[in-house]
């Protein structure tokens, strides 16, 4: 009774709430910063490219009562090809959220600077160890919802100021032409990352099966997802668009969260420094426990390992992602260049999970008359080029 009651709002707002964390914030303030709104165009593209894939997801949960984890291993039956296949999927999924879990500690840390700024602490391992408590006694779901709660209160405050600064429509609109202005590889790159997180293609099926039992309920499973997503997606629209509007043309460094919150202004005077610094905190810690934990549960999937959170392999798991993380925190570099890394480190891994799934979303025997149609299978595979040419793209510019 309780479980149902978590879940009540529906799995796909968890998966918005996932990416409007501290990499959304950032990379979307970096965007209409430093390109206006000339890379619109691929924030659209990301949101309809995290429908299409979430829905993906979502259906296998429901028709298949399993996480995608379990079903990438019952479809790979030779040994070899299971070796290489959970290889890829256990490197893409650490090395990605580990480079996640870096942005999340770091993101929460810029949050805690801006509201106690001459407090001189190392919030890093603070909030490591935050993380770490919550994740050993199995207790993250009561505080994820109040952390999720203040990360929607910072959402609306954007959305309200998007209104306020009244943006250019038509420079708006004109965003929606693909464009790439020089320099926009790498940010380009860091919005898909940002929206498509590879991560929630496991979270969203383990959590979908946990609230629907029947294929008849697709089409609520369905709207679910599509309206959370878009919603995430009006707040991203939104973050470029006041960032566009209170920095592009300037000759302005971002380096902190007081830095972002000059575009809130508008709306909260004085008081943006502290909404910014209380958003950014809380997307932060959220995602620092939820992206460990969505690791341990697809390589506990793949390898028949309970994950009721007492099992001490699954343990090792979420800790290795989320120590991981505090390495790169502590790694010297600026908090807002390690978010901004993380999102591409996502956007260039996602082709590879996105594969996966595609392959096991068209096996009959598994789905039946659930499988991928031909325009799923056809819009996935355009969603899969274009991710590796930007994140080919992307390569080049950051080796040269």
């Amino acid at each position: 009774m309780k479980k149902t009651r978590t879940l009540s709002v529906g799995p796909a707002t968890l998966v918005a709430a996932a990416f409007i964390g501290p990499g959304t914030v950032t990379t979307c303030t970096l965007a209409g910063a430093g390109f206006g709104y000339a890379l619109i165009w691929a924030l659209v593209f990301s949101v309809v490219a995290c429908m299409l894939l979430q829905e993906m997801s979502a259906r296998l949960g429901l028709v298949t009562q399993q996480g995608l984890g379990e079903v990438l291993k019952q479809q790979f039956q030779s040994p070899v090809l299971k070796t290489a296949v959970f290889a890829l999927v256990t490197v893409a999924i650490f090395i990605g959220n580990s480079a996640y879990e870096g942005g999340n500690i770091a993101g929460a840390a810029l949050g805690l600077e801006a509201l106690l700024p001459d407090v001189n602490f190392p919030w890093a391992i603070g909030i490591i160890g935050i993380a770490f408590v919550v994740l050993f006694q199995g207790s993250y779901q009561v505080l994820e919802k109040f952390l999720i709660g203040l990360v929607l209160l910072m959402s609306l405050a954007f959305l309200a100021t998007f209104v306020m600064t009244k943006p250019n429509l038509s420079a708006l609109f004109a965003g929606l032409q693909p464009q790439v202005p020089e320099g926009a590889w790498l940010t380009v790159m860091a919005l898909v990352g940002t929206t498509v997180v590879p991560y929630n293609l496991f979270l969203h099926a383990s959590a979908v099966k946990s609230k629907w039992h029947h294929a008849s309920d697709l089409p609520q499973v369905r709207k679910d997802t599509v309206v959370s997503i878009g919603v995430g997606g009006l707040i991203s629209l939104a973050i470029i668009s006041t960032a566009a509007a209170a920095f592009f043309g300037q000759q302005v460094n971002i380096r902190s969260a007081a830095d972002m919150s000059v575009q809130l202004e508008p709306l909260l005077g004085s008081w943006a420094t502290v909404s910014m610094g209380i958003g950014l905190f809380a997307a932060g810690i959220s995602s620092s426990i939820t992206a460990p934990l969505a690791a341990a549960y697809a390589l506990a999937g793949m390898l028949d390992w309970p994950t009721d959170g007492k099992d001490v392999r699954f343990k090792l798991a979420w800790a290795v992602v989320l120590f991981s993380g505090l390495v790169l925190a502590l790694s010297g570099y600026k908090p807002i260049t390690i978010i901004w890394f993380a999102q591409i480190a996502n956007g260039i891994l996602l082709p590879l999970l996105a594969m996966f799934l595609l392959y096991v979303m068209n096996q009959t025997n598994l789905l039946g008359r659930y499988r991928n149609t031909w325009l799923h299978n056809i819009l996935g595979v355009m969603v899969i080029f274009v991710a590796l040419f930007l994140g080919g793209k992307s390569l080049y510019f950051a080796l040269t």
